[in-house]
C-alpha cells in the first residue's frame, strides 16, 4: 500500500495551494474533519513547480510561497500527509481521466474534496461534473467546498498577489489569515549599518519568483531557530550610497544575534516610508531614529505581530 494511503483509504484534495490563504485553509479543514469522522487519512496532493511554469512560463505568476515556505505553513495544518508531486511535461499532458486514475491508485482515494474553482488534467479540462462521473466509476465520493469571501469577493491566490504587489499588507493579511512572510538566508553585508549605529542583518531571497511588496522601509517581525525580534527593514536600492541594486537588510529592535548563514522568517507588518536619498549619512541616521520609533509603534499597535 502506498505511503499515506491508509487501510481505510484517504480523503484528499488537489491543487497548487500557493499562499495557503483562507480559501485553501477551509478546504484543508474540511478534508481533515471528514477523514477524522470516517477513520481515514487526510492528504493534500500538491505540485512543484507551479504548473504554469511548465506549460506556459511567460504566464506563470510570481509566487506567494517558495521553497520551504509552503511546507512550513502546511505543517501547521491538521493534515495527516502532504504529497509534493513534481509537475513536468508528462504530467501536463495527462487527460483528466488518467490523472484521477493515478490519484486513486496511489492514494486509495475514497473522498475527493475540491475548491469551487478547481480544474484538473490537460488544459484544466476536468471539472466538478466530470469528477462526479469518474468518482462513480472508480469508487470515490466528490464534494466541493464553497468559496470563502472577504469584502464580498472570493479569496484567491490571484487576489492575494494583487494586494501584496500593490502594497496593501493589511488586505493581504486578511486574505491569508496571517502576515505575509518569506524565508531567507542571512548573508554578509557591507557592515555600513554597524558604523551608523544600526547594525543590520542582510538577506538573500531564495527565489527570484518570490513576490515582494513594493520597495520601502517596513516594520517587520523576524523569527529564527531559537529566537525572534521586532525589526525595521530596508527593502530596495541604497541611493544615498550610490547602490542601485535591491538589498534587504533588517535592524533587529530586540536582539543582537550573529545569524550569518542561518535562515530567518520575515513577516511584513507595516510600510513606514518610501526609499529616500539623503544628502549625508548623518541625515540618514536622523531618519533611522524616526523609523525606529515608527516601527516600534507599528509592531505593538492593533495590526502588530501576534495581535491577529
Amino acid at each position: 500500500m502506498p505511503p499515506g494511503a491508509g487501510k481505510n483509504g484517504t480523503v484528499i484534495t488537489v491543487g497548487t495551494f500557493d499562499g495557503v490563504h483562507l480559501g485553501h485553509q477551509r478546504v484543508l479543514e474540511e478534508i481533515a474533519e471528514r477523514a477524522r469522522v470516517a477513520g481515514r487519512r487526510s492528504v493534500l496532493v500538491t505540485f512543484e513547480p507551479h504548473p504554469l511554469e511548465i506549460v506556459n512560463p511567460q504566464a506563470a505568476p510570481p509566487r506567494l510561497t517558495v521553497g520551504a515556505e509552503r511546507h512550513e505553513i502546511l505543517a501547521q495544518s491538521e493534515l495527516d500527509a502532504v504529497a509534493f508531486i513534481e509537475f513536468d511535461r508528462a504530467l501536463s499532458k495527462c487527460s483528466p481521466e488518467e490523472f484521477v486514475r493515478r490519484l486513486v491508485d496511489r492514494f486509495n482515494v475514497k473522498e475527493l474534496v475540491i475548491g469551487f474553482d478547481h480544474g484538473f488534467g490537460k488544459g484544466r479540462a476536468g471539472n466538478v461534473d466530470l469528477l462526479g462521473v469518474l468518482g462513480g466509476k472508480m469508487g470515490f465520493a466528490v464534494d466541493v467546498v464553497a468559496e470563502v469571501d472577504y469584502e464580498s469577493r472570493p479569496v484567491s491566490s490571484t487576489r492575494v498577489r494583487r494586494e501584496v504587489a500593490g502594497g496593501d499588507l493589511d488586505a493581504a493579511r486578511q486574505l491569508l489569515g496571517r502576515h505575509y512572510s518569506m524565508i531567507a538566508q542571512v548573508i554578509p553585508g557591507a557592515g555600513r549599518g554597524r558604523h551608523l549605529g544600526y547594525r543590520t542583518i542582510n538577506l538573500r531571497v531564495e527565489s527570484q519568483q518570490k513576490l515582494l511588496p513594493p520597495n520601502g522601509v517596513y516594520a517587520v517581525f523576524v523569527e529564527w531557530a531559537g529566537g525572534s525580534s521586532a525589526g525595521m527593514m530596508h527593502q530596495g536600492p541604497r541611493p544615498t550610497f550610490g547602490e542601485a541594486e535591491r538589498s534587504l537588510e533588517i535592524h533587529l529592535l530586540d536582539a543582537y544575534e550573529e545569524l550569518y548563514g542561518q535562515e530567518v522568517k520575515v513577516s511584513w507588518v507595516e510600510r513606514l516610508r518610501d526609499v529616500t536619498t539623503f544628502d549625508s549619512p548623518e541625515e540618514l541616521v536622523q531618519q533611522l531614529e524616526k523609523d525606529y520609533l515608527a516601527a516600534r509603534s507599528a509592531l505593538t499597535g492593533p495590526n502588530g505581530f501576534g495581535n491577529h
